[in-house]
């Protein structure tokens, strides 16, 4: 995924007329700054870091609730989280892990709530059969900007970003944008399954494995999922300058269905 600039606001709410410099320094250096670097250090690692520096102090308020909650988004798994705290209490102590585990069992409570049932396991075990690619972990840190379950395997960060991204049936990420000045842009090439692509203003396109889809710069569109199919492709991040994703409206079921008649006729 192209970098992104991370937006709070929480300084300025909370101290922004008692301590209006400290509240800039949080908002626009810590996060705005810091947290932004995502060609350094993914969103995912800097959760993971902050976690343990927060647990290792002792800090188990309303900022470490804060930051597990970033943990869940940014796409760390309820195993995951487990393991991180479990390794960390031998280094931080075991009362710290404790604190930490309560917090850490309400945040990804619902992920457990919601687990998946048997059927849908069955079937994502048998997709990945068909595939050499990883199917990954939940794609929770853009799920957002996604209509159903998608799942997300990174491959490579080096010379060019890739991943493994895979859609269970229907789902379909939004109409977006990759921003860039030069060069930018995205690649896929479709690696099981079936599924869709289109650019605004132009008829949608059939993905099978195999398909391979250029994708320019500042061009608005979205990719998917057929109703029938799993479906997996590998995403290349074109390097460019003054990249970033811009996410827009979702793709509505009217519009999707409109493929699905197009092709099954």
């Amino acid at each position: 995924m192209a970098q992104q600039k991370i937006i709070q606001t929480a300084g300025r709410d909370a101290l922004g007329e008692f301590a209006p410099e400290f509240a800039r320094l949080n908002d626009d250096v810590l996060f705005g700054e810091v947290w932004s670097r995502n060609h350094l250090l993914s969103l995912r690692d800097r959760s993971l870091i902050t976690v343990v520096a927060l647990m290792s102090q002792g800090i188990t308020d309303s900022s470490l609730l804060h930051h597990l909650q970033n943990a869940k988004k940014n796409g760390i798994t309820r195993t995951e989280i487990a393991e991180i705290i479990t390794h960390a209490a031998f280094y931080a102590g075991w009362p710290k892990a404790w604190a930490t585990f309560r917090l850490a069992k309400d945040v990804w409570n619902e992920e457990a709530d919601n687990a998946d049932n048997t059927a849908d396991a069955g079937a994502r075990a048998q997709f990945q059969r068909e595939m050499i690619f990883p199917i990954g972990e939940p794609n929770t840190a853009y799920a957002q900007y996604f209509i159903g379950n998608s799942y997300l395997a990174p491959l490579s960060s080096e010379q060019v970003i890739v991943s493994n991204v895979t859609f269970e049936p229907r789902c379909r990420n939004n109409w977006h944008v990759h921003k860039a000045t030069k060069g930018g842009g995205q690649m896929l090439i479709g690696v099981a399954g079936r599924g869709w692509y289109q650019e605004e203003g132009k008829a949608a396109v059939e993905i099978l494995p195999g398909t391979v889809i250029h994708i320019p710069a500042n061009v608005k569109h979205w990719h998917g999922a057929a109703a029938d199919s799993w479906f997996a492709h590998l995403a290349f991040s074109v390097p460019g300058e003054n990249t970033e994703n811009v996410w827009l409206a979702p793709v509505t079921d009217e519009q999707y269905d409109q493929l699905e008649t197009i092709i099954k006729n």
